[in-house]
């Protein structure tokens, strides 16, 4: 059959349209392709650019993209999101149009491609917070049309490049928060248009401030806080004519504030803070109309405080504390009527509180504590009605406490201690709803305690100890339900102490001693007490059974009353008591075998001047802790048997009864004063020694130090072994099998990068589980890296993972990842440049830097307790360390410590088991710092952390090992301590010689740390303190130093200030002064 030859054309066109039209249409522009072809190359986790697809004809509508009129890509605006990469930047050369690059909290991981430099018409490039290393390139510097620099929150390294200079249109230069190094470049000098330059928290950032930076004519915002620049501020700084904040605090800045500073008639915030600048505040400061915030605080200012300062109109906050000023507080200030804060604190200032300050109402905070300031407080203080805290404690003031001062009504807290002011507490300072801490204590006030106290309900903290206070306590002060604290001691209290006080629901500590009071004490009181101190009064009548209820109670001191009849059994339900101080009262009856119970008692048991009879209790036995006994002057008979195994024991006196028999037979007893023994006629001290005693001490002293050197050899054999083996394993093949790696933070490195560098040469340490190298990986960073002794290490190797793996605290090292093949198990951590406490203490150069001083080593043991106290308390469920030592806590750059080698840690059940894990390591502990209870069958609980962390502070009390070979008779640190105890040497000669000849305040300190290492070395783990009370104890030691106010804690607590504008908004720091930072942490 024949074919039209025109019909078999059509349907050819025919059937090449239909499979042309079955296509689909790809229409995206060129630019949309070039996009498409960047996001490719990005690691994007989820949907967040679901809107990039070719099926759009130009990409202007995608999310993040901005278009021009002429419909070319003109702004990438992209925020927080993951990339999880580098930035790739090929592509982006296509976008002939760009202006603005801004990729911000996207977690770009790499360095900045130079190929940024390629796109000319840049204006913005924003790269902030992210993860960006390396250096800074060059090549950005080409781009003549930027305005806005940003890489600020990144990990960039390097300097900044001097290039810098060349970028003449810049506006915004943003680079803190980065490892910047190196000098500010005299080039910035060249930016005539820069408004804005931050570069704070480059800790590295050096040199002067240079002279250059006064040509930045524009400036508005100069930050350089937290770096290391040094030198003083140049005189330049003065032709910054638009500048509003300048903040350079946390520096090292020195010399004098130049006197130029007064030009910058722009300026809003001037923050210094935290310097060593000297010389005069200068007077100049008053022609800055427009100043609001001036932070002066921690420097080496002299001289006075400006009049001129009044002429600044807006000031609203002046921190001029720890200083040296001198003279007057000036009368201008009352012209700042916007003033709301006023710090004057610990300078030298004199003169009187002037009455102007009057005029400033909206002062809530005025803060003169700690100077020489005399005179009365003027009573037109009253009309600072928005006064919320009124410090002005240890000064020279007199007269009385103004009754006005109740007319500001916004008061929270009130200090006045330490002055000399006389008369009445004003009652209306007790209608004060908002007070919560009232201080008055060492004045010379007089007077009753008003009623009206009972109307103050929000009272937290009440202190009038050593005035002269008269009358009764009144029964109105059962109505403040919140009061915590309340000190009366050292007055003229008379009449009884009221029962309505067991409505203070919330009281834990009270002080009534050196007082007149009479009567009974309550029957019932607050169950919440923790301090009881009722001594030196005159109270009459037995210790009611009540007494038994107070569960938290911790110290009980009835001494030098009236108290009379029988120690009531029920003390025994004191569970948490540590201190019983019954003494010179008129007690009768044995003493009662349930005091036995109260296995607590660790301080003192004193029990003397009575009219106690019998014997003493069984029971006595069991206060194995107790170390501190007096049972003086009673009517007691029989031995002293039960006192034989009180090892704790480091003072004792049984002086004048009727004991009989023999003297125990131990060192403790042989080596006792008689004057704490006379006036016991039946009593008598055995001459015959205890050859079979000594004979056994001998052979067990033997046995021990033959563990410990043969132990000794095998841990160096260990250790010679390893590192041999860790040289042959670098080299061979075995490093290649497949790795299993995980990182918690971001870092750029291949594992060759580490194992190439696991060689002897950079071996920083051993631990339990493996050995410790220093490695510097190709971004400059360098860590820690824990190689396990053998790939059958899983154990150790579980346990870190574990225990680091999902915590943080900031006195934990931190795990940064892991890797592992069947050969090899490795850990990453930050590298600590300044080693371990053992170091510090023992090692070559001990004690560098000054560091070995007691205010360091006090931060030092504070910072591991706080990390056993996370781990035992906060951890669900909790966390057992199983090897804590003065080696495993690791010092930081500012020695901050870290507690370090969790190889032996393991979770505990609620219970208080240990888990009973199959990889759990054969061996926890170290040598020295091991509890009793790894000797025996006995549980393994948080307690044995207890034990290894008192072991820490008699080492660092001490500065001797555990098992220091120059202790005595080869004893163990404990035993010398407490050997030395009992023989009644002065405690302070134990101490490290580096630490002795200490004020009296810090001697104490050091003394009371001691018995606070005591309670955790005791015998048993059941008495030893959990490590948040030891953390708590040890806080209070510091915080009960001489001289110091009820202020210092007050002023570290998280208050908040009245709202400010916008733009002066300003947050806390939490220290214990109240200044305040700029709004970001680094400007």
């Amino acid at each position: 059959m024949s074919r039209n030859p025109r019909f078999c054309f059509f349907l050819f066109l025919f059937l090449n349209s239909s499979v042309f039209f079955s296509i689909p249409c790809f229409s995206i522009d060129e630019q949309g392709q070039a996009l498409l072809s960047w996001k490719s190359q990005l690691n994007i986790s989820g949907n967040a650019l679901s809107s990039w697809n070719a099926a759009a004809s130009n990409p202007c509508k995608w999310v993040g993209i901005k278009c021009n009129a002429r419909g070319q890509v003109s702004e990438i605006q992209l925020q927080v999101m993951d990339f999880q990469s580098p930035l790739p930047a090929t592509d982006l050369r296509r976008l002939k149009s760009l202006s603005s690059l801004s990729l911000t909290s996207v977690n770009l991981t790499g360095s900045i491609p130079k190929e940024l430099g390629d796109l000319p018409e840049l204006e913005v490039l924003d790269l902030a917070d992210n993860s960006l290393s390396g250096e800074i390139p060059v090549e950005i510097f080409k781009l003549k049309k930027l305005k806005t620099l940003s890489l600020n929150t990144n990990n960039l390294e390097g300097v900044i490049p001097s290039e810098l200079g060349n970028l003449t249109s810049l506006l915004e230069l943003t680079l803190f928060d980065n490892k910047l190094g190196g000098e500010i470049p005299k080039s910035i000098g060249q930016l005539k248009n820069l408004e804005i330059f931050r570069a704070g928290g480059n800790k590295n950032l050096r040199g002067k401030l240079p002279w250059e930076i006064g040509n930045c004519e524009g400036l508005v915002t100069l930050g350089l806080a937290e770096t290391s620049l040094s030198g003083k501020l140049p005189a330049s700084i003065g032709n910054l004519k638009h500048v509003r904040t300048i903040a350079l605090y946390t520096s090292l800045l020195s010399g004098p504030i130049p006197d130029e500073i007064g030009n910058c008639t722009e300026l809003r915030n001037l923050y210094l803070y935290q310097n060593s600048i000297s010389g005069s505040i200068p007077t100049a400061l008053g022609r800055l109309e427009k100043l609001q915030s001036l932070l002066l605080w921690q420097n080496n200012l002299v001289g006075k405080i400006p009049n001129e300062l009044g002429n600044c109109p807006e000031l609203f906050l002046i921190d001029l504390l720890e200083n040296l000023l001198t003279g007057n507080i000036p009368r201008n200030l009352g012209s700042l009527l916007s003033l709301q804060e006023l710090q004057l604190s610990v300078n030298q200032l004199s003169g009187t509180i002037p009455e102007e300050l009057a005029n400033c109402r909206m002062l809530t905070h005025l803060e003169i504590d700690n100077n020489r300031i005399s005179g009365e407080i003027p009573p037109l203080i009253g009309e600072l009605t928005s006064l919320t805290m009124f410090f002005a404690w240890s000064n020279q003031l007199t007269g009385n406490i103004p009754e006005s001062l109740s007319q500001c009504e916004e008061l929270q807290a009130i200090d006045l201690s330490y002055n000399g002011l006389t008369g009445s507490i004003p009652s209306g300072i007790f209608e004060l709803r908002n007070l919560t801490k009232l201080l008055l204590l060492y004045n010379d006030l007089s007077g009753l305690i008003p009623p009206e106290i009972g109307n103050c309900t929000n009272l937290y903290r009440l202190r009038l100890n050593g005035n002269r206070i008269t009358g009764n306590i009144p029964g109105e002060i059962g109505n403040l339900k919140n009061l915590n604290f309340i000190d009366i001691s050292e007055n003229r209290l008379m009449g009884n102490n009221p029962p309505v006080i067991s409505g203070c629901v919330s009281l834990e500590f009270v002080d009534l001693h050196s007082n007149g009071l009479t009567g009974l004490i309550p029957g019932t009181l607050p169950k919440s007490l923790q301090l009881i101190d009722f001594s030196g009064n005159s109270l009459t009548g037995s210790l009611p059974s009540g007494i038994g209820s107070l569960t938290e109670l911790t110290k009980l001191n009835l001494a030098k009353n009236r108290l009379s009849g029988e120690i009531p059994k029920e003390i025994s339900s004191c569970r948490s008591l540590q201190l019983l101080n019954l003494g010179d009262n008129s007690f009768t009856g044995e003493i009662p075998d349930e005091l036995g119970r109260i296995t607590t008692l660790a301080i003192s048991l004193n029990l003397s001047c009575n009219s106690f009879t019998g014997e003493l209790p069984p029971r006595f036995s069991s206060l194995v802790n107790l170390g501190s006994l007096d049972i003086s002057h009673n009517k007691l008979a029989g031995n002293l048997n039960v006192l034989a195994d009180l090892q704790n024991l480091v003072s004792l006196n049984i002086s004048f009864n009727d004991f009989s028999g023999e003297l125990p037979n131990t060192l403790f007893f042989k080596k006792l004063p008689l004057s704490v023994l006379e006036s016991n006629k039946g009593l008598f001290i055995s001459a015959r020694p205890n050859n079979e005693t000594q004979t056994r001490h001998r052979s067990a002293v033997r046995l021990t130090m033959s563990i410990l050197v043969a132990a000794s050899v095998v841990l160096v054999l260990m250790a010679v072994y390893t590192l041999v083996k860790a040289q042959r394993v670098a080299g061979k093949t075995e490093e290649l099998d497949t790795w299993e790696v995980t990182l918690y933070q971001k870092l750029d490195f291949s594992i060759d990068d580490i194992v190439k560098n696991l060689t002897s040469a950079n071996v920083i340490g051993t631990g339990s589980s493996g050995v410790v190298y220093r490695v510097t990986i190709p971004s400059g960073e360098t860590l820690a890296v824990k190689k396990m002794w053998s790939k059958e290490e899983t154990g150790a190797f579980n346990s870190e993972i574990n225990a680091l793996g999902s915590i943080r605290h900031r006195n934990i090292i931190r795990l940064l990842g892991w890797c592992s093949n069947k050969n090899v198990k490795l850990l990453f951590y930050d590298y600590l440049p300044n080693g371990s406490l053992s170091s510090l203490l023992h090692g070559a150069g001990k004690g560098r830097g000054g560091r070995a001083d007691w205010e360091a080593r006090y931060d030092v043991v504070l910072g591991v307790a706080h990390a056993l106290a996370y781990l035992h308390h906060d951890c669900l469920p909790p966390i057992l360390h199983g090897d804590v030592k003065a080696m495993n806590v690791l010092l930081g750059s500012r020695f901050e410590p870290y507690l370090a080698d969790f190889g032996s840690a393991k979770t505990v059940n609620t219970d208080g088991d240990s888990s009973k894990s199959s990889n759990r390591p054969p061996f926890a502990g170290s040598y020295g710092y091991m509890a009793p209870e790894h000797a025996s069958m006995q549980r393994i609980t948080e307690k044995s952390d207890v034990y290894s962390y008192g072991l820490i502070l008699l080492e660092v009390l001490t500065g001797k090992h555990p098992l220091d070979p120059d202790l005595p008779g080869g004893a163990h640190l404990v035993q010398w301590v407490r050997d030395h105890l009992a023989e009644k040497k002065a405690p302070g000669e134990i101490l490290d010689p580096r630490l002795r000849g200490r004020a009296d305040p810090i001697m104490h300190e050091m003394l009371q740390t001691l018995a606070v290492a005591f309670l955790c070395v005791s015998n048993k783990a059941a008495d030893r303190p959990m490590m948040k009370d030891i953390v708590a104890m040890l806080k209070e030691i510091r915080q009960s130093g001489i001289g110091r106010s009820e202020a210092d804690m007050i002023k570290g607590g998280e208050w908040q200030p009245h709202p400010l504008p916008p733009e002066k908004i300003v947050t806390p720091r939490g220290s214990p002064i109240c200044s305040f930072a700029f709004s970001d942490e680094s400007v």
